[in-house]
């Protein structure tokens, strides 16, 4: 595994990979892994011959009271997960490299980025799709590989892709959980042992909205009363929820009745820390033996 942080060596890398008729896969990170982000990484080794994983905690997607200073880097305990797994190189730039002095471009959707996480976070998809198109033109991938924990990200770099011309295909991957159900993230490690159990409530609410619509509820009105009653039930002082939104998953436009599929999205904050999470709904079709 060779790590680089310059742009002309990882330049050279990916060149020299795709002169030897290798496919390339990118995971863009911003490091302190855990199993969604390793998810993402075998999927890739799996599918390509050449993969890259970056590491870099983007500054451009941070509000100014979010977290940037606190956002754990634990670099060499990231190196090490990702040799194993057999990456074949770290591009991990600094903020000068990526966002030299009086920087002014910008990639900005303004449509779809204004709902959900970008209605609470100006300017933080400006940052995710600055720093993932860079990515792009750096690395040439054929394959690049995101999460669908953050499916708003997902869908609005799809949609850069596809309006901007990019040469490369989106694979979105499954939301990795942990056993009790909480969506796995990097931020969980702020939580107190009462806050994490709070912090269930996330996922707690999907999964009842889930299942009544598998049991055939398929009004949103009604789907929105079961995560009423689900949080109105709930006793916690530090949890706040900052929306709750079933949408059409490829507008984000919101929906009166449930068709073929539905995003259910979810984001609350759980005492200092905000997290997010979703489900999507979709029709199980039966088939005959």
């Amino acid at each position: 595994m060779i790590e680089v942080s310059e742009k002309e060596n990882l330049r050279k890398l990916v060149r020299d990979a795709r002169k030897s008729g290798m496919t390339i896969g990118l995971v863009p990170t911003m490091g302190c892994l855990h199993e969604g982000h390793l998810s993402l990484v075998r999927k890739s080794v799996e599918d390509c011959d050449y993969t890259v994983v970056s590491i870099f905690v983007n500054p451009a997607q941070f509000g100014p009271k979010e977290d940037l200073n606190k956002y754990p880097r634990v670099y060499e305990q990231d190196k090490l997960l990702l040799e194993n797994l057999g990456v074949d190189c770290i591009y991990y730039p600094t903020e000068e490299s990526m966002y030299p002095n009086e920087f002014s471009t910008w990639v900005i959707e303004d449509r779809i980025s204004n709902v959900l996480c970008g209605k609470s976070r100006p300017g933080h998809f400006k940052g995710v799709l600055t720093i993932v198109a860079k990515l792009f033109n750096l690395v040439q991938p054929d394959f690049v590989y995101f999460g669908r924990k953050d499916f708003q990200q997902a869908l609005l770099i799809q949609k850069m892709v596809d309006e901007l011309d990019f040469p490369c295909k989106i694979v979105a991957c499954p939301i990795v959980r942990e056993e009790d159900g909480l969506a796995m993230s990097s931020r969980n490690q702020y939580l107190s042992e009462t806050e994490r159990a709070e912090a269930l409530l996330l996922s707690k609410t999907l999964f009842m909205v889930e299942e009544s619509f598998l049991k055939g509820e398929k009004k949103a009105e009604t789907l929105i009363d079961v995560q009423k009653r689900v949080l109105n039930g709930c006793c916690s002082e530090n949890f706040k929820l900052e929306y709750f939104e079933i949408l059409d998953p490829e507008t984000l436009e919101r929906i009166e009745t449930v068709g073929k599929s539905a995003l259910v999205a979810i984001a609350g904050q759980v005492g200092a820390t905000r997290l997010i999470d979703n489900v999507l709904l979709e029709k199980i079709e039966m088939t005959k033996e």
